[in-house]
């Protein structure tokens, strides 16, 4: 693990994005109907989503614990291109950034999905899941330019 100690404590946040391709139009009919067997798909998936960024030390070997101070899920259906965008944004006042909570937060949300449309979709895809943008601490702040 990194020693962080000499490090100065600022706020730091961090965006991911990723998304989830349907191969069939059935599971968005039912996430728009709330009609999925398993629940209220975007409601579960969010909360999955923000429990998940508080376990990322947990999950991620070498990822130090972070007090978080912030999380936000969003998750946007996209009924014509039979897509559902998901947007995790961590905020922290710490010594190490918070691109791994994002991630976490990001592809745990997107599975949960999954989970809950498997049975109406077996071909989904999920896609894209990458930091988007970033903000505090040495190495500054950037943003995939386009965002």
């Amino acid at each position: 693990m990194v020693a962080v100690h000499e490090k100065e404590i600022t706020h730091r946040s961090a965006t991911a994005e990723g998304k989830i391709k349907f191969s069939n139009r059935d599971s968005i009919k039912l996430i728009i109907s709330n009609s999925n067997k398993k629940g209220d798909v975007l409601s579960i998936a969010r909360i999955a989503g923000i429990m998940a960024v508080k376990k990322t030390a947990e999950l991620v070997p070498l990822c130090h614990p972070i007090a978080i101070t912030g999380i936000t899920v969003d998750l946007a259906l996209n009924e014509q291109e039979n897509h559902i965008s998901v947007q995790c944004t961590v905020q922290c006042d710490g010594k190490t950034g918070v691109e791994m909570e994002a991630l976490t937060g990001t592809t745990v949300t997107l599975l949960t999905v999954y989970d809950m449309c498997k049975a109406v979709d077996k071909l989904m895809e999920i896609d894209g899941c990458q930091v988007v943008k970033k903000s505090g601490g040495k190495s500054g702040d950037w943003e995939i330019s386009g965002r």
